[in-house]
């Protein structure tokens, strides 16, 4: 299941493991357990304590180290959501920011005068507005504690049955005429339509000269 999420099978198969574990285990047993290899189990191990997914802890009386994880979902969930925030979704946000709010000091400056340009940084700042909001909807969830996110989750989920509608289909691509435009609107047409107009009324002049 996990190579179906991007997950390395191994790194899948031994956080399975450690989570239906009653305690905290050591490599050597996840190896016989799991009839891995040492290395891969180490390696293993070490993705997963990247990902905050696989702690170390210690047992009186015994120097190796043992393994241990989450035992609540919430908190496994909210592992995983943050790790991939740091990883991801700050990057992005990041090179969104640096494109959209200072794209005048922008190695080649897009043309306000160019539709292309306008309609490219729109899609942007629609892009980096939506990731904004879904971070600052993720911050307030990870403030909250599992049972009362779990009841705000239960009290949304009964306010729409009252408010939703049918579930509302996706677009259909529309192969566009230029460029291989998968996706046109009305003003992206009108623009496209302006421009070739434009450049047929250009063509007799040019010829004259």
């Amino acid at each position: 299941m996990g190579s179906r999420w991007g997950v390395n099978r191994t790194v899948a198969q031994i956080h399975a493991l450690l989570f239906l574990s009653e305690r905290a285990i050591t490599a050597d047993e996840i190896c016989e357990t799991l009839n891995l290899a040492r290395s891969n189990v180490s390696t293993s191990l070490k993705e997963l304590q990247g990902w905050n997914l696989a702690r170390v802890s210690h047992v009186l009386g015994d120097r190796r180290d043992h393994f241990e994880t989450y035992k609540d979902v919430w908190d496994i969930f909210r592992a995983v959501v943050q790790e991939r925030r740091r990883r991801e979704i700050e990057p992005t946000l990041s090179m969104l920011r640096t494109a959209v709010l200072d794209s005048d000091n922008a190695a080649v400056a897009p043309d306000q005068n160019d539709p292309r340009d306008r309609r490219t940084l729109e899609r942007m700042r629609e892009v980096l507005e939506f990731m904004e909001t879904g971070t600052s909807w993720i911050d307030e969830m990870n403030r909250l504690d599992p049972k009362t996110l779990i009841k705000l989750l239960k009290m949304g989920a009964r306010i729409q049955q009252f408010v939703r509608g049918p579930v509302k289909p996706l677009p259909q691509p529309q192969p566009g005429e230029s460029g291989g435009v998968l996706f046109e609107d009305d003003d992206t047409q009108a623009d496209t339509d302006a421009e070739i107009q434009g450049e047929t009324r250009s063509q007799p002049g040019e010829r004259a000269s």
